[in-house]
């Protein structure tokens, strides 16, 4: 039965936008945490790490992160893994964001000057101590850039959980406009929850980088 788009359509949709958000969050939080890891792996004086971080990189940027998607939701349970939604999707956009990141962080970090390593190594300090007290703090100024510009697109690409059936607000809106057949506010109503989470995140930027400016 068709029916008009009403509050209580609204009222999901927000609830489902929770789950929005909440997949961002992790997929950040997994993503951050491993993409240090390459990012080290990346910058290290070790040939064989490096060269595992970039095969890595290459391995997750080059392919699709929907292709992503279905390996962890539809191919694992082929070897006895049985993964929700939830899961499938956590994974998938941790691993996809944990590539970027790493790249973003890795040209923070060669960004900063050759002088400040050997600064730092004038001082005595060995190569981790170089690294973490004097040119990481200068890297994560030079980062909040890029990095909160990669998050804008993550929350946007946790819409293709949509696609796995995990409800978020793209697969509300789905629901939503199926049953209203009116897809126009459905869908400008979840564009508009979109552009609210997107121009927060833009806005938080900005201050972060004028608060660092101001620091120097």
């Amino acid at each position: 039965m068709i029916r008009e788009f009403s509050l209580n359509d609204l009222v999901f949709m927000l609830e489902a936008l929770r789950w929005t958000v909440g997949l961002a969050i992790i997929a950040t939080i997994g993503g951050g945490a491993l993409g240090i890891i390459v990012a080290v792996l990346r910058v290290v004086a070790f040939k064989p790490a490096n060269w595992l971080a970039i095969g890595y990189i290459n391995l997750v940027q080059g392919t699709p992160l929907l292709g992503q998607l279905f390996v962890f939701f539809f191919g694992l349970p082929l070897f006895g893994i049985q993964v929700d939604a939830w899961v499938a999707a956590s994974l998938s956009l941790s691993i996809y964001a944990s590539a970027f990141f790493g790249e973003i962080w890795r040209g923070s970090l060669q960004s900063v000057s050759q002088r400040q390593w050997e600064a730092g190594a004038a001082l005595g300090l060995n190569y981790w101590q170089r690294l973490t007290h004097v040119v990481l703090p200068q890297a994560l100024r030079i980062s909040i850039a890029p990095t909160v510009g990669f998050l804008v697109q993550l929350v946007k690409n946790t819409s293709l959980a949509a696609l796995i059936g995990f409800i978020e607000l793209t697969r509300a809106s789905q629901i939503i406009t199926a049953a209203t057949f009116a897809p126009l506010p459905v869908y400008t109503t979840a564009a508009a929850l979109y552009f609210i989470i997107c121009f927060s995140l833009s806005q938080f930027s900005q201050r972060l980088e004028r608060r660092f400016h101001v620091t120097r």
